[in-house]
């Protein structure tokens, strides 16, 4: 699975938070040796493994470069140690890293020499692993038919071998090219599978991320009231993990979803606890979101003065904090109110600024 650890490689941090929301990455394998007694006899074969157990640590702290180079040392000692098995986890690991860099084709070189040695000794743990992050690969270079076609073939793999945690992953993963072919109906019935098998695993973390491609996709079609179901079940189990900033994040989904509805009244009522929340936490790109989102509020209403009010706050946040794309975002809101409003002098000065 995916590392649940902070990423120390900045340049990485916002990509891999976007990916964290959807995508779920196979756990590498094990670095357990063939035979136990192969530590004692053949001292290089404990290197190896170690220098595989390092690379594992760095790449669960999103260290890519420095497990990229642990994992390539395992594979040349385990290659010269004639270690098959060694050397297709060692190969896993090199591919999941370079698909975790954005490098695809070499994901896709390092997953096939890890699949091939994977048949060829009979190891269907690692071929489940390796053809999950193939079918990840080739979704993220568009060839979905690919992408599903590895997808079902690791969810087969784990469901052989029960391995409900390798069945989520792939049930996740297949619902994403699903999603990306356009199927959403068949995406959305790999992820309620993927959900019912995570619910008896008992990893909060791991229910909550499906939830929220669940809640994602009813979004996307328009169905609200199934959206707002499974956001409020993720906002139950953001409560048990005590995760403050999900919490500020679903409980403005729930108002958006609960505005589409057209229940203004509850809308509003979450935006509000997520203002509350943004500003108990100290989160002020939250905090201005949230204006925003009851600026919008209030204007559907025709509730202009309120509005602008919202609208002025959120526009003092954004300036503080440099975010120039919510600024001029709050300018035009403002721009708007006051048009509708008929303060015309005023959407005046607010249409120079968005100018400027």
């Amino acid at each position: 699975m995916e590392s649940r650890l902070p990423c120390d490689d900045s340049q990485y941090r916002e990509r891999l938070a976007e990916a964290t929301r959807q995508t779920f990455v196979p756990k590498l394998p094990d670095n357990i040796p063939d035979n136990v007694n192969d530590l004692a006899r053949f001292p290089r074969n404990g290197e190896a493994a170690q220098l595989l157990e390092k690379g594992i640590e760095q790449h669960q702290r999103c260290q890519f470069f420095a497990a990229r180079q642990s994992f390539q040392e395992a594979l040349a000692m385990y290659a010269q140690l004639g270690n098959r098995r060694g050397q297709g986890k060692a190969l896993s690991g090199m591919a999941l890293t370079a698909y975790s860099l954005d490098n695809f084709p070499q994901a896709i070189n390092y997953s096939n020499k890890s699949l091939a040695i994977a048949k060829d000794i009979k190891d269907q743990r690692l071929e489940g692993q390796v053809l999950g992050i193939l079918g990840n690969a080739y979704r993220h270079q568009g060839n979905h038919l690919k992408a599903i076609d590895y997808g079902q073939k690791s969810l087969t793999i784990m469901r052989q071998l029960q391995d409900r945690l390798g069945e989520v992953t792939a049930l996740n993963n297949l619902g994403l090219a699903h999603k990306a072919l356009g199927d959403l109906p068949r995406a959305m019935a790999c992820q309620q599978q993927s959900l019912y098998v995570a619910q008896t695993l008992g990893i909060p973390e791991l229910e909550e991320r499906i939830l929220r491609n669940l809640s994602n996709s009813c979004y996307s079609i328009g169905d609200y009231a199934q959206a707002i179901d499974y956001y409020e079940q993720r906002f139950a189990i953001a409560e048990q993990m005590g995760d403050r900033p999900l919490q500020g994040q679903i409980l403005g989904k729930l108002g958006n979803a609960c505005l589409a509805l057209g229940d203004y009244i509850q809308g509003i009522y979450y935006i509000q606890q997520q203002l509350l929340k943004a500003q108990q936490i100290g989160n002020r790109r939250l905090e201005q979101q949230a204006l925003g989102r009851l600026g919008k509020a209030y204007d559907a209403l025709d509730n202009y003065g309120q509005a602008v009010e919202y609208y002025e706050q959120r526009l003092s946040i954004a300036q503080a904090i440099g975010d120039r794309k919510a600024a001029k975002k709050a300018i035009a809101s403002l721009k708007a109110a006051y048009y509708s409003q008929g303060n015309y002098t005023k959407a005046m000065e607010y249409h120079q600024k968005n100018l400027a």
